[in-house]
């Protein structure tokens, strides 16, 4: 399936389907605390692994056990289906 750019509507749909994450209206982000680095690590080492698979990277910062990503699709110009799936496989994680 080819990303493309949601529409308003869908953007605004985004809080129900994506819990925990952000959401602005020209990008989505959320913050995880962790127990400490190690398993922050680990986390980011999964969806490391995720964004390979789509083949879409986060803009992400790391401080000790603390990781905060921001997802957008750059060569679109704003929030995209791709953001939407990779959030939702993000979240998958942390269940």
């Amino acid at each position: 399936m080819k990303p493309y750019l949601l529409k308003e509507e869908e953007i605004k749909e985004l809080a129900a389907k994506i819990p925990g994450w952000e959401i602005h209206p020209m990008f989505i982000e959320r913050s995880i605390v962790f127990k400490n680095f190690v398993d922050a690590f680990s986390f980011m080492t999964k969806v490391a692994l995720l964004a390979e698979k789509y083949n879409h990277h986060p803009n992400w910062e790391n401080v000790y056990s603390k990781v905060k990503i921001k997802l957008f699709t750059h060569d679109l110009g704003g929030i995209s289906s791709l953001d939407h799936v990779l959030a939702s496989e993000i979240n998958n994680l942390l269940k």
